[in-house]
């Protein structure tokens, strides 16, 4: 019996007739594409993109040079100097992050205290050189200077799940 079902559907075509069916409807439905560079999807406030330093609002950064981020990493792409300044508190001289060994899993974000490290909404920080992508402190702080905006909204999004 099983063999007559077999060639029966063989001879009419049915997989062959249920895929065109499909591929009529799905004409007719609105298109899912974006145009990417002129258009960009929705991103979760979650996504781990380019890492940034944060500043507080009166402009202090906000690193305490504690190091949690540096012993978190698992890819031990981060590498922390620090000296204590006049005033008794602690501050990064040197705030390193080696992108190429970078595995965006999130710790160094989720180990810091104070959310002096973050990963931002950027995507596209492609480069032509490897040493382009060894960040450097001057070069996270203006990521984090330019990203702040964003940073802050999806922290904020993000903080009853915390």
């Amino acid at each position: 019996m099983a063999l007559l079902d077999g060639t029966v559907r063989g001879l009419l075509l049915t997989e062959l007739v249920r895929g065109m069916a499909l591929t009529l409807r799905a004409m007719f439905r609105p298109k899912h594409t974006i145009n990417y560079p002129y258009e960009k999807g929705p991103l979760s406030p979650r996504f781990r993109g380019e890492h940034a330093l944060r500043r507080y609002p009166n402009g202090e950064e906000r690193c305490i040079a504690c190091k949690l981020c540096e012993a978190v990493c698992p890819a031990q792409a981060i590498t922390i100097e620090a000296e204590p300044r006049s005033d008794g508190s602690r501050r990064t001289t040197r705030y390193d992050i080696d992108m190429t060994k970078c595995i965006y899993c999130g710790f160094c974000q989720e180990a810091c205290p104070v959310d002096a490290i973050v990963e931002g909404p950027n995507y596209e920080f492609a480069t032509e050189t490897r040493e382009e992508l060894f960040y450097d402190k001057d070069k996270l702080l203006a990521n984090g200077e330019r990203w702040e905006s964003e940073i802050a909204a999806n922290i904020e999004q993000d903080l009853p799940y915390r």
